[in-house]
């Protein structure tokens, strides 16, 4: 794309962006205009504020055994739990997913039953 059709582009859009941000913000003043004349009290810009932007909490990483926190060297088993090093294996911890059904179906799957023609004696 060259430069002219580039800066055509991005004027239409912040042109597109401000008309839409400038008629929302027309729109809100007069909804909260005509609640204040109505008698009805009106929220204020700030418990919007705090409705509107969801603080996200920072997630620990923590062992679901001993409830260590183990950052970036965690281990994900396949139960879906998250581990330090002592309880990463099955056995160190009460793992609820079966590895033997898993393992007759994955050699189920590899290995599919193959059965021969029939031939016919004449």
């Amino acid at each position: 794309m060259c430069q002219k059709c580039f800066n055509a582009t991005t004027a239409t859009a912040s042109n597109a962006t401000s008309t839409t941000s400038t008629t929302t913000a027309a729109t809100t003043t007069a909804s909260s205009t005509s609640a204040d004349a109505t008698g009805t009290t009106s929220q204020s810009p700030e418990s919007d504020r705090q409705k509107g932007d969801v603080v996200e909490k920072r997630v620990v990483n923590r062992c679901s055994g001993c409830r260590r926190k183990v950052g970036l060297t965690g281990f994900r088993c396949r139960c879906g739990e998250l581990f330090c090093g002592e309880h990463r294996y099955s056995d160190r911890h009460d793992c609820s997913y079966d590895y033997k059904s898993a393992g007759r179906d994955a050699i189920a799957r590899e290995n599919p039953v193959v059965k021969a023609a029939k031939i016919v004696r004449v």
